[in-house]
């Protein structure tokens, strides 16, 4: 293993001693595209073969990728993976959003303004979206050695990325040190589940007895008795590299052991390194120890921390194999971690805290030359707490809340009882900084802890704030945490106000209870106020107006104007929990599209310049929400692929995500994908417990049902949306815009009068609101219940009237579905041929609207209803063709391509190939000159 000792000179690198089957399944996977996760105790020759599976494999790969640590290392942030993408960083640059862009440069290069204050989401995407961005160009192999010594946040960002890289040609060959079974080691399952899925496992396990005889015989240690072999297997467990160290220290041992006698050397890796240790000058040893504290330790390093002749004293070391060459750069890099483990185990205190001390000013790193400063001072030191405060407020910036964690609970430790801030104040900076770092479960533990001492009110209920937090999406499973922490907070008016600020979240999630969520929101808002909370007053109200707007409050617009009122706190004005976000809302439900667009455009404009990645993610959303009320399908459909994808990318607001594109999909897709993306969206919802989304997933499907053609299932799915939205209080049918849909579907499975109950029901509210979009889409509705009874004449005109209305409001595709209902009705009439003008008219629309769902059912209407003599013969001579095949065959008249018609009448290139087919079938011919001729009135050959 040259990465752990030196070798024996003539060594073969392909050789894999005793790791045939294991090096013949990770082979086997590589291969077949997926990657591979090796793991097991140190020195069972991981790196060996990783090392030789990577340099197979790198041939096929366009770019290999590398990274390596040591856990001295593992403290610094962006240090692996400046290994890997370091290189490749001019490259990738210009294929990044700037955001993204922004944040890696900053991660990587450690200079400029990051965009990562608040939770590094931005650099985890530029990471995804890096390796996609090579992968364009090939196939990458990443190559990551010692992932248990990888600082956490490039460890936070491989895994990231690994678990959403899907098909992307990326294959991840990994190393990982564990020491337990296969099954049940911690280590081991946390980087597996940070593994891609397809991800195999292999584990290697001890040598057998024959293949320790083998390994030493290779590496150049022949000759050994059998006995003594076989005590070599014994005393090393079977581990490789102990048993090279044993028969490296018999070979130069000047007295073979007789047999039966105990080695004569330690039977531990620990003491090997010491024993050899012990051949270094002491000069050489003090130097290897400042080596053994520093992360990247470099020779100017070493000199700049007083080590003068660190040249001649690591080329000692390394002569003895202590230290590994580094073929990437200058860093002395210590032949295995265990080495420097041991040597820094074995120095005495003092010793090692004059090393820490060195580095403290020696090294170019601030947040480096904090954590020395920390480890050469003993007790507490409130300047030593100063800085690490500061350079936790550093990594935090830099996008690595976890590294801020662990500096964080540094500076609490050094931080005096008596100190301002005071110790305890800044362990809950660190809990926060952990659930910043999805690490829940250290967040409240460090929370719990402060709970157990801390009698300060502030403190409890920021505590208690971090248990909240810590719970998620469960927070009904932390009730018993809510009248502690009111009770802590005692007449306090500001810290009153967090806890009913979660109190409202409490309510909404867990009980979809809006009405009492508004009045927590309300009651926290005046709290804040009275406290000079301005951010909690400002989130307060925002919620305050988002419930009253969905709850259909009349004061809603004015609850806006006040949490739009100055001062503002920046982030909390472009948040998606910001009033910004809840004006947008409002502006929507009032068929405001126009500016509803307007401030939504300009929200995500901003959230992309602050690198605020979640917002982003609903703001896409939310515009494609109004680009579908608007009738523009197909940029809906487009808005709702990428927030999605973003959504996964990230983890966040998934569940809105696929509801929202299971919306555009039923629009302006695919109806097939748009049943299986709301199905999606109901499963998460009911999942999570989500039951502010779960009515709105409901209504997605019910939609997705109905442009389906299975307005039964439809009724099922939109029945429920009723029974939900009336339990929770909600009167607004803007909300959801469902109740159309639910009568449409229940007049079409006969059932006129229940629909007329649901029309009769919703107007009442629509009225009191002024909903004039879902008031003009009931009378839509109506007009289907009046049809179904018989009153043509009255129903037709509801529907010329509702066209007009949706019309002058730009919901394009609710006028264009009254223009279809409006047909299908003419077309019914008794004795009387079908109006293709009315179709046609009902297709311009949904073409414009780029609508495909629904221009696909005005052809199936139209094809259903030509049954019966054939009209007389048109002049272009295509004589019996259906709207759209004549418009295609037009354009073949014309000369155009079929990319060009798809282009022009908005469909899909195999829309116009399958309309061609059809075309030909029904007039007798074979090709497009054919069609030719026959409009020039000439029969084909």
């Amino acid at each position: 293993m040259p990465r752990d000792f030196a070798e024996a000179a003539g060594r073969r690198s392909d050789l894999v001693i005793g790791r045939e089957d294991s090096f013949a399944a990770a082979r086997e996977q590589l291969t077949r595209g997926g990657s591979v996760l090796l793991h097991g105790p140190a020195g069972i020759g991981k790196s060996t073969v990783l090392r030789t599976l990577a340099a197979g494999y790198a041939r096929t790969a366009h770019t290999v990728l590398r990274c390596s640590a040591t856990e001295s290392e593992s403290h610094l942030p962006f240090l692996a993976l400046a290994d890997l993408l370091g290189t490749v960083l001019d490259e990738i640059s210009p294929a990044l959003p700037a955001a993204q862009r922004t944040a890696l440069e900053s991660a990587l290069t450690g200079r400029g303004e990051s965009t990562l204050q608040r939770d590094g989401l931005a650099l985890r995407l530029a990471v995804l979206s890096a390796l996609r961005a090579l992968a364009a160009a090939g196939p990458v192999l990443v190559v990551a050695d010692d992932l248990q010594w990888l600082d956490p946040a490039s460890a936070e960002l491989l895994g990231f990325a690994a678990r959403r890289l899907g098909d992307t040609p990326v294959r991840l060959l990994c190393a990982v040190r564990t020491e337990g079974p296969e099954t049940g080691d911690a280590e081991y399952d946390r980087h597996l589940r940070a593994s891609p899925p397809d991800t195999r496992a292999v584990r290697l396990g001890p040598l057998t007895r024959t293949q320790v005889a083998a390994l030493l015989d290779e590496r150049g240690y022949a000759g050994l008795h059998r006995s003594t072999v076989r005590d070599i297997h014994r005393t090393s467990g079977g581990n490789p590299l102990f048993a090279l160290e044993l028969g490296r220290a018999l070979a130069e041992s000047p007295a073979a052991p007789r047999p039966g006698e105990p080695l004569p050397v330690p039977t531990s890796l620990r003491a090997l390194v010491l024993s050899r240790l012990e051949m270094l000058s002491d000069e050489a040893r003090r130097t290897l120890l400042v080596a053994s504290a520093g992360a990247r330790p470099t020779p100017a390093l070493l000199r700049a921390a007083g080590r003068e002749n660190a040249e001649a004293e690591t080329a000692q070391a390394a002569a003895l194999g202590l230290l590994a060459p580094d073929p990437e750069g200058p860093t002395v890099r210590f032949a295995h971690p265990l080495i420097s483990a041991a040597l820094y185990a074995e120095a005495p205190a003092p010793e090692r805290r004059a090393a820490h001390a060195a580095l403290s000013t020696a090294a170019s790193d601030p947040i480096e030359r904090a954590r020395h400063l920390a480890l050469a001072t003993t007790g507490t030191d409130p300047r030593v707490a100063a800085r690490l405060a500061e350079a936790a407020a550093l990594a935090r910036d830099r996008g690595a809340p976890s590294v801020a964690a662990s500096l964080g609970l540094l500076a609490a430790r050094h931080t005096p009882a008596d100190g301002a801030p005071g110790p305890d104040e800044r362990r809950l900076t660190a809990a926060e900084d952990a659930i910043t770092a999805g690490e829940p479960d250290l967040a409240r533990d460090i929370a719990r802890e402060v709970l157990t001492r801390a009698t300060a009110p502030g403190e409890r209920v920021r505590a208690w704030m971090v248990v909240i937090e810590a719970a998620g999406q469960a927070i009904g499973e932390v009730d018993a945490v809510f009248p502690q922490a009111l009770a802590d907070a005692g007449d306090d008016p500001r810290l009153l106000a967090l806890v009913h600020y979660q109190l409202a979240w409490r309510s909404l999630v867990v009980q979809g209870d809006f009405a009492q969520g508004r009045e927590d929101a309300a009651h926290a808002a005046r709290l804040a106020a009275r406290g000079g909370d301005r951010r909690t007053e400002l989130l307060a109200l925002a919620f305050q107006a988002q419930s009253e707007t969905l709850m259909g409050h009349p004061d809603a617009a004015a609850t806006i104007r006040r949490a739009l009122e100055e001062p503002q706190d920046p982030r909390v004005a472009c948040h998606h929990n910001g009033a910004g976000s809840s004006r947008f809302r409002w502006l929507v439900i009032n068929d405001r599209l126009a500016e509803a667009r307007t401030a939504v455009t300009a929200l995500l404009r901003e959230v992309r310049r602050r690198g605020m990645a979640e917002s982003e993610v609903h703001y896409l959303r939310f515009l494609a929400e109004t680009e579908l009320h608007a009738g523009h399908c197909g940029r809906a459909l487009e808005l709702s692929r990428e927030s999605l994808t973003l959504a996964r990318d990230a983890g966040i607001g998934e569940g809105a995500g696929v509801m929202q594109a299971a919306l555009a999909e039923a629009a302006g897709g695919d109806p097939d994908r748009a049943l299986e993306l709301a199905r999606e969206a109901v499963r998460r919802t009911e999942e999570d417990g989500d039951a502010v989304y779960l009515s709105r997933a409901l209504a997605a499907l019910g939609h997705a049902h109905l442009v389906a053609g299975d307005a039964a299932a439809a009724v099922r799915a939109l029945r429920r949306v009723r029974e939900l939205e009336a339990g929770a209080g909600i009167t607004d049918p803007a909300r959801g815009r469902w109740q159309g849909d639910l009568a449409e579907a229940l007049v079409r499975t006969g059932q006129p009068a229940e629909a007329m109950d649901v029309i009769e029901v919703t107007r009442v509210h629509a009225l009191r609101l002024g909903r004039g979009s879902v008031l003009a889409v009931l009378d839509r509705s109506e007009a289907l219940v009046r049809a179904a009874r018989g009153e043509r004449r009255a129903a037709e005109a509801r529907l010329t009237s509702t066209r007009e209305r949706l019309a002058g409001l730009g919901f394009g595709l609710e006028e264009a579905r009254a223009v279809f209902a409006l047909a299908e009705l003419h077309a019914e009439r008794p004795g009387r041929a079908p109006e293709s003008a009315s179709y046609d008219e009902a297709a311009r629309l949904f073409r414009r609207c780029r609508a495909l769902p629904w221009l696909r059912r005005v052809e199936a209407a139209v094809a259903a209803r030509a049954a019966g003599p054939a009209p007389a013969a048109e002049p272009d001579g295509l004589e019996g063709l259906a709207s759209m095949e004549r418009q295609v065959a037009a354009l073949v008249m014309e000369g155009a391509t079929n990319r060009e018609i798809a282009a022009r009448l908005f469909v899909s290139v195999k829309t116009v190939e399958a309309t061609l087919t059809r075309v030909y079938r029904k007039l007798g011919i074979r090709s497009r000159v054919d069609i030719v001729r026959l409009a020039a009135g000439r029969r084909p050959d």
